[in-house]
């Protein structure tokens, strides 16, 4: 789903080849988290380039057999640590809180920018005196016989003395400009530390704001608030640097579903090296990596691993009880073999209520068994990458909240399916699904109208592998459909023999509803399938669940 007043920052790095787009409500926040992001990434880079140079560093000093002994039992014990760092992907995150510490997220830096120091004055040199020593004339006995000698004496003293007295006022003003000038560098430098400072502590100010506002309207359950909550959750998993770790989050605060659209890393990101020996006989380093059967296994393992991390990590931050349930999509970018294309594939979904899961204990269950326990769905090879198509899937140009649309033939175009007459609701429903069944063969017998929750529809279909009896019910609903509904069809389903039961609602399932249904001959389709059923059969409709709610209230009281 899609909210107003989202802000948004695209960050990369070109060295890690990484690109993310930050959302979210305040712009501090964003920045702040794009900021971090980009720390991230680039303590990453250093490590790398860090690890790179010290790897060429290594190589030279290999040059000795007995170097290179040494270097190879180092590479095998970095080989065999990584290895068991994919090995406790799981385990690793039990031994940490991951709910947020929403004041360690906040700006407490000191403003660390010296203050300019303060000039020293140039002192002035002592003002000539007349009366000093050094301008009184020497005067022998000649000079006190002989006036005129007495006179040029004092006269030369005079001169000199006014000599050096303009020299002085020459060399006080230029020191008092000097002192001058300094002073007003000293206040320009003060007043733009100050404005620095002022800026720096505005900035501080309102970045904290932003977070303690985000932290009261995750309080609140703000479904913006409660999305960005949860990036932040998943952005402090701390994996291998060539793990992807790219997400996409929604969140339905009707149901309190989760939906994660996770990047998972390919085959290629995952380490295989296991030893590297020193072959003495050819003097030379050789790597051993593991059997093709054991990577696979191995990848398999940290995929199932991976996606039972993230929905524990999820939960266990869920300190407001905003989740019920999360739907986790696995996604793998990789190359397509058969055409050489990139491409990128869900090959995993699964859907878990949060009771469910905080029943299971992590530390002791196969990954696997416990996937395939949740019903989660996927390859029984997950190395294969075979697409698989997800429980919930992320829309976020859900037509049901666009303002209007085009409607189907007989419904006139102010109408909103929500808010149809619930006869005329039941009927369209029909006629759909007499379109959908006819095209492959099938029949479809309409039953009476029943507004209690009965059968509404039987069709029958001549498939061989998916045929049979089904039921079909349709539910014009304002609210999130409940379990209560669900069991009623299949107890129908069951009553009259059918294969699969079909349940049609103009509004959303809860995850009660959808952890009833996924190990059942069950199909809940909610108004965004109803509405791609409709298109897909020629037609455009609107559905508003707010605008419902209002004008059937307003037709209620009439």
């Amino acid at each position: 789903m899609s909210y107003r007043n989202v802000y948004e920052v695209e960050i990369k790095h070109d060295g890690l080849n990484k690109y993310r787009v930050i959302r979210g409500a305040e712009r501090h926040v964003v920045e702040q988290k794009a900021q971090a992001q980009l720390n991230q990434w680039n303590e990453m880079w250093r490590k790398k380039v860090d690890a790179e140079e010290k790897r060429i560093a290594r190589e030279r000093k290999a040059q000795e057999k007995e170097e290179k002994k040494s270097y190879a039992l180092y590479q095998t014990e970095e080989a065999e640590q990584e290895l068991k760092n994919i090995e406790s992907t799981l385990i690793h995150t039990l031994g940490v809180d991951d709910a947020i510490d929403w004041e360690n997220l906040k700006d407490t830096r000191e403003f660390d920018k010296p203050q300019p120091t303060p000039p020293e004055d140039v002192s002035c040199p002592p003002e000539p005196n007349m009366e000093d020593k050094v301008y009184q004339p020497q005067l022998n006995i000649l000079d006190k016989m002989i006036s005129s000698r007495k006179e040029k004496k004092e006269k030369q003293m005079e001169e000199k003395f006014n000599e050096e007295h303009m020299k002085w006022e020459e060399k006080k003003e230029e020191i008092i400009e000097q002192n001058k000038l300094k002073d007003e560098q000293y206040q320009e430098e003060m007043k733009k530390w100050e404005e620095e400072k002022k800026e720096f502590e505005l900035y501080q100010k309102e970045t904290n704001e932003a977070i303690e506002q985000q932290r009261k309207n995750y309080l609140l359950k703000d479904p913006v608030a409660v999305i960005d909550y949860c990036d932040m959750v998943l952005s402090n998993s701390e994996y291998p640097d060539e793990f992807p770790q790219e997400f996409d989050i929604d969140y339905n605060p009707e149901t309190k579903i989760l939906i994660v659209d996770y990047s998972l890393p390919s085959p290629g990101d995952v380490p295989t090296l296991k030893e590297v020996k020193y072959v003495q006989s050819r003097d030379e380093l050789k790597d051993v990596h593991l059997s093709a059967t054991a990577e696979r296994k191995m990848y398999d393992t940290l995929l199932y691993n991976i996606t039972l991390r993230s929905m524990h990590e999820l939960f266990e931050a869920d300190t407001i009880g905003a989740l019920e349930a999360i739907v986790f999509n696995g996604w793998v970018n990789s190359i397509d073999k058969a055409t050489g294309k990139e491409v990128n594939a869900c090959i995993l979904s699964v859907q878990a209520g949060k009771e469910e899961f905080e029943e299971i204990n992590l530390g002791q269950v196969d990954p696997k068994l416990c996937f395939k326990n949740l019903k989660g769905i996927g390859s029984s090879k997950l190395h294969s990458l075979s697409p698989v198509a997800p429980i919930i899937k992320i829309d976020r140009d859900d037509p049901r909240f666009v303002s209007s649309y085009a409607v189907a033939e007989t419904i006139d175009e102010s109408m909103n399916i929500a808010a149809m007459d619930w006869q005329d609701f039941e009927n369209l429903i029909r006629e759909l699904f007499e379109r959908e069944f006819n095209q492959g063969g099938g029949e479809v017998k309409i039953t009476r109208a029943s507004r209690d929750g009965g059968v509404d529809a039987v069709a029958f279909d001549p498939d061989p592998l998916r045929g049979g009896k089904m039921v079909i019910q349709a539910k014009r609903y304002t609210n999130v459909v409940g379990v209560s509904a669900v069991r009623d069809l299949y107890g129908t389903v069951m009553n009259e023999g059918a294969t699969k039961g079909i349940l049609v609602s103009t509004a959303d399932y809860g995850p009660d509803a959808y952890s009833f249904a996924k190990d059942k001959p069950l199909t809940l389709l909610n108004g965004n399938n109803l509405l791609h059923l409709l298109q897909r059969h020629g037609h455009k409709a609107k559905i508003d669940l707010k605008e419902a709610k209002i004008e059937l209230k307003e037709k209620e009281s009439k």
